[in-house]
């Protein structure tokens, strides 16, 4: 899923992450979560945004539900489907990042990509597409009024979606996105833990949000000692996180996990501006998301104990922490369109890096 040679990631620039993450410290390290970008770059026409798919059961042609849980922190945003997801504590199909003006293109273009996977399902019963798409504000990179992305971008994130390691920075949606006024955008990374059994739980974010002064990493005011190059006095961004498991929650300790997110977000610093849209969906890949079979009137589901929730959530809070910085670390040098002729700076990695020698 990545072009190009891999960037050096947070911790490869040795930043004291706490947690042991998976593999490929990424939301793929879910087995059977994939993940695709469709990136749209054209400098000359001040355009840089683009469509990012996450597919939590893959390329299967059943649909298969996954048990769901969501949250908004600060609700200057939109994420699609989640009211269903409230009611229901399960969700079918793919989930979409993009920027504020796509969501309409990108939700047509899921229904589309759903209506291809999973014809025989639509062709034999009265079945109904409720993909989830969310979004954020790319007009500071991007020229955002000319709504470029279509359904067939969105498509082709969706046919583009793999098991493996996930671009980030510029990536899909998140080529036009700003984190404490550094270049930012997608990011990703997971947990290994133990709770009543071995599980994964992991996190990808589209950054899109804080104020340069809030920027804190592992602990130390990097935002304070890296004032140069700012670009705006109050935020107006936002950001999406989705977190995957494959540990078996209930919806309602799902719920639980998508509120956690709001404390990963919070260690880097943000408050969750009144202008931000942060809004988080949590999802496992365990059993049949809690469905009876056709026919049948009672479901047995087996799922983890309250009790044992803990160890859950803190690895939610790390990934998700570790996620907003590695999509940070990704950044490169971009111009602005809003205003134009400045720059977004990259972070400086090596002095990044040397504050944690």
């Amino acid at each position: 899923m990545s072009a190009g040679p891999p960037r050096a990631r947070a911790r490869d620039l040795g930043l004291p992450f706490p947690g042991t993450p998976g593999p490929l410290n990424a939301i793929t390290d879910v087995a059977g979560v994939e993940v695709g970008f469709c990136t749209l770059t054209d400098p000359g026409r001040g355009l840089r945004t683009g469509v990012t798919a996450i597919l939590p059961r893959g390329h299967g042609p059943a649909p298969d539900p996954v048990r769901a849980g969501h949250f908004a922190l600060n609700g200057n945003g939109e994420m699609t489907g989640t009211h269903w997801i409230d009611d229901h504590g399960s969700y079918l199909g793919p989930i979409l990042v993009t920027n504020t003006h796509a969501v309409g293109a990108a939700h047509e273009g899921a229904v589309r990509w759903m209506l291809e996977t999973y014809a025989d399902h639509f062709r034999g019963a009265h079945a109904w597409a409720m993909p989830v798409v969310a979004e954020t504000y790319d007009g500071v990179l991007n020229d955002i009024t000319r709504l470029v992305v279509t359904p067939a971008h969105a498509l082709a994130a969706l046919r583009a979606a793999r098991p493996g390691p996930v671009a980030e920075g510029s990536s899909g949606g998140g080529n036009g996105m700003i984190a404490y006024e550094f270049k930012a955008g997608t990011g990703t990374a997971s947990r290994r833990t133990e709770a009543g059994g071995a599980w994964t739980i992991a996190a990808l974010v589209q950054a899109n949000h804080g104020l340069r002064p809030w920027l804190t990493v592992c602990g130390r005011p990097v935002g304070a000692l890296m004032p140069e190059g700012r670009l705006i006095r109050r935020e107006t961004g936002s950001i999406i996180v989705i977190l995957a498991t494959d540990a078996p929650l209930s919806p309602l300790a799902l719920r639980a996990v998508a509120k956690r997110a709001a404390i990963g977000v919070g260690r880097a610093g943000t408050p969750g501006g009144h202008g931000s849209g942060d809004i988080f969906l949590a999802f496992s890949t365990a059993g049949a998301g809690g469905m009876a079979a056709p026919g049948e009137a009672m479901t047995t589901v087996r799922e983890l104990s309250p009790d044992h929730l803990d160890p859950i959530y803190l690895a939610a809070v790390e990934a998700v922490d570790e996620a907003v910085v590695n999509a940070i670390v990704a950044g490169e040098d971009t111009p602005t369109v809003k205003p134009p002729g400045g720059v977004c700076r990259a972070i400086d990695t090596a002095r990044l890096a040397a504050l944690f020698a």
